[in-house]
């Protein structure tokens, strides 16, 4: 039995509590609560009758702790995860896993040290359209991949950044590329493999945040593909779409939904029987109320947890990721080609003000 803390209780801590306080994930139960926000931590602690804290001092000294989820804003979650793993806790933080390198690196340095594992939350690796697609990718079913795209055309209106002052704003949060985006830019990098270089546009349109609202962005992968990221939180009135796009000398899939769920085309030059069940049972994923990728995400770390399997996500894929979109951050305030591996110069991501 893995035994986990929740620290922070904003916005995305219901469906992290209600996982692993509602008896939904094997071999694990929500033991304890922590957030500054006593009525935060109340809420979620009077839920599931468990005790809560609300400073982390007192929440990492408990003994029955095992595991902690970070899901504080994204400019503590260094500070957090670090503090985590001196406790000897286990780390699952939610993404991004930091917003400056060199706090990744701080990260992954205390949880080595720590004898503790570290996991950056990636579900939507775990939704069984992208599972299929990514067996396809690993068959070599798509031969020399061409173009990759994703596209977050997604709402958020003035309220969503005003629930919270580190909403939107460069020290602790970042823009729609760092935050609403980041599974999918995480996605097309999984799927295409290194990136060689990119460019990056954005503006801030509707939303009155430090950070974009809206970007574009194009680039080059080491296999030759190219690829495409179109991001905004100020699609109106509502959301549209979170999609991936792979298209190859041999086949094209899109994966579409509100959160890349659905199957869209799937379409393969040598067609297989197996392509029919495809459509029929895996199109879409299982109804769950409480978010399947979720659900199958904490599955997978229960299981490296139990058997010392090596984590789809660690921190290492989890800086990869923070690398790109430092990347692109780097691009827009520069205007220029940005290559990878670089060291970020002008982007302001997680810098005070």
């Amino acid at each position: 039995m893995i035994r986990f803390g929740l620290l922070g209780c904003g916005r995305i801590a219901k469906r992290h509590a209600d996982l692993l306080g509602g008896n939904h994930i094997d071999r694990t139960s929500l033991v304890a609560v922590c957030d500054p926000v006593r009525a935060r931590a109340d809420a979620i602690a009077a839920k599931f009758n468990i005790p809560a804290d609300y400073n982390i001092e007192d929440f990492l000294a408990r003994k029955d702790i095992d595991a902690v989820a970070v899901l504080t804003p994204s400019g503590m979650h260094a500070e957090h995860a670090i503090a985590c793993a001196k406790a000897g806790k286990h780390v699952v933080v939610e993404k991004p896993m930091a917003l400056r390198l060199q706090d990744a690196d701080e990260m992954m340095r205390a949880c080595d040290a720590a004898g503790v594992k570290l996991f950056v939350v990636k579900q939507n690796r775990f939704n069984v359209p992208v599972v299929k697609a990514r067996e396809a990718l690993e068959a070599g079913r798509f031969g020399r991949l061409v173009l990759g795209t994703v596209r977050v055309r997604w709402c958020r209106d003035q309220s969503y950044y005003d629930q919270d002052a580190w909403r939107g704003t460069w020290a602790y949060d970042g823009g729609v590329l760092t935050n609403q985006a980041s599974h999918h830019v995480d996605m097309l990098e999984w799927f295409f493999g290194d990136v060689v270089s990119v460019h990056a546009r954005a503006i801030t349109a509707l939303a009155k945040i430090e950070t974009e609202d809206t970007a574009v962005a194009t680039l080059k992968f080491r296999n030759g593909a190219l690829g495409i990221i179109e991001a905004t939180t100020a699609a109106r009135p509502g959301d549209l779409e979170g999609s991936l796009s792979i298209l190859g000398e041999k086949g094209s899939v899109e994966i579409a939904g509100f959160a890349v769920n659905q199957i869209r085309h799937w379409a393969f030059v040598d067609e297989l029987p197996s392509d029919k069940d495809v459509m029929e049972k895996f199109s879409v994923n299982p109804p769950n109320v409480y978010g399947f990728g979720h659900q199958a995400y904490y599955q997978h770390v229960i299981d490296c947890l139990i058997h010392q399997h090596a984590a789809l996500v660690d921190g290492l894929e989890g800086r990869k990721s923070l690398e790109l979109i430092s990347a692109l951050y780097e691009s827009i305030e520069t205007g220029e080609d940005v290559p990878l591996r670089f060291a970020p110069r002008r982007s302001r991501l997680g810098a005070a003000p």
